[in-house]
């Protein structure tokens, strides 16, 4: 319900609750792996982490720079949202 995003979810026809409906039915719940040690510079970042280990992510993408100085985990790339899109686009 961030205002910084209203202007685009109504521009888009969306509603605030259609949106999660979208986002509900293409999301996969996972039970975040276990990790021995922690990751981020931010604690709270590892379980993202976490749960792209656990559904076997091809990617993560994210603009918080606690992740993204990382540049990747166990072969997962993480990358900003410009970048994932110049990876799809490829």
């Amino acid at each position: 319900t961030r205002r910084k995003f209203a202007r685009a979810i109504r521009s888009a026809g969306e509603t605030y609750e259609s949106l999660i409906a979208h986002y509900q039915e293409l999301a996969i719940l996972v039970r975040p792996a276990r990790l021995a040690t922690r990751i981020s510079r931010d604690a709270d970042d590892d379980h993202v982490i976490a749960c792209a280990l656990a559904a076997r992510a091809d990617v993560i993408v994210s603009g918080d720079n606690d992740l993204l100085v990382l540049k990747a985990y166990r072969a997962i790339p993480i990358v900003s949202a410009a970048q994932a899109l110049r990876l799809i686009m490829q």
